[in-house]
Parts: structure tokens; C-alpha cells; sequence
């Protein structure tokens, strides 16, 4: 949780930062702010999600700081979800291929944090007679 945390701050942060340096890295074509129409609000949108990135990390080193599971769990189906609608996104044409890595980074995230989960779930159950899980704080 917290690497992913750090990661996505550190990328919210280069969109806040460098947008178009993101923007290239998800495949997507850096149009030169002096050739885009009026109506094009591209930099607002990658500002805001940007930002939603950096509170997001934030969000994950926080709730690994004081290991908070049932945030843990929560992140889970919701990071399929999104796996799932980027994917369609780039399948349907909506993104660029190289989108669907932002897509995969949120299913592989979702497995190992659901991984963890479960194993540390047997761990507690299966600790040795007379030696109880340490509680939470």
C-alpha cells in the first residue's frame, strides 16, 4: 500500500508539474499549448486528475502507516474496477494503447494487495497455540 501510495503521488505530481511529460508516458499525444483549440481543456483535466493522484497517495501511505485493513480491503474491487473500465477504454479506441497500462497497474495492485490480505488473514488464524495476534492500535 505504501509503495503504491508514493507511486501515485510522485506521478500526480509530474502531472502537476510536467503534464505533458505524463501525458506522453500513457501514450498520449503532448499537443503544444499554442496549438490547441479554445475549447480544449486537456490541462484541466490532467490537472485535476493529477491532484486526485497526489491526495490518493497520500491517502494509501497513510492508511499503511497506521495499517488500516479495512481500507486495504476497500481498494480492492474498486482498483478492479478500474482495471477494468481502462481496459474498455483502450479496447473500445477511447485511450491509447499505451493507457492500458494504468489499467493493469490498478488489477496487478488490486491481486497483491488481495494476496496479502489472505495471507496475512491465515497467518493470524493459524498462530501457534497460546500466542494470540497482536491487536490493533
Amino acid at each position: 500500500m505504501a509503495v503504491f501510495g508514493v507511486l501515485a503521488a510522485l506521478l500526480g505530481a509530474v502531472g502537476l508539474l510536467a503534464p505533458d511529460a505524463l501525458l506522453a508516458v500513457m501514450g498520449f499525444e503532448a499537443v503544444p499549448r499554442g496549438r490547441r483549440a479554445d475549447e480544449d481543456h486537456t490541462a484541466v483535466f490532467v490537472t485535476a486528475s493529477s491532484m486526485a493522484a497526489v491526495n490518493m497517495g497520500v491517502y494509501y501511505v497513510l492508511a499503511a502507516l497506521s495499517d488500516w485493513k479495512a481500507f486495504f480491503r476497500w481498494t480492492v474491487p474498486f482498483r478492479l474496477l478500474t482495471c477494468a473500465v481502462f481496459t474498455l477504454a483502450v479496447v473500445s479506441g477511447r485511450a491509447p494503447a499505451g493507457f492500458l497500462g494504468v489499467g493493469l497497474w490498478e488489477g496487478a495492485g488490486a491481486l497483491v494487495t488481495a494476496a496479502a490480505l489472505r495471507r496475512e488473514g491465515r497467518g493470524a488464524r493459524t498462530a501457534p497455540a497460546g500466542v494470540l495476534p497482536s491487536p490493533p492500535e
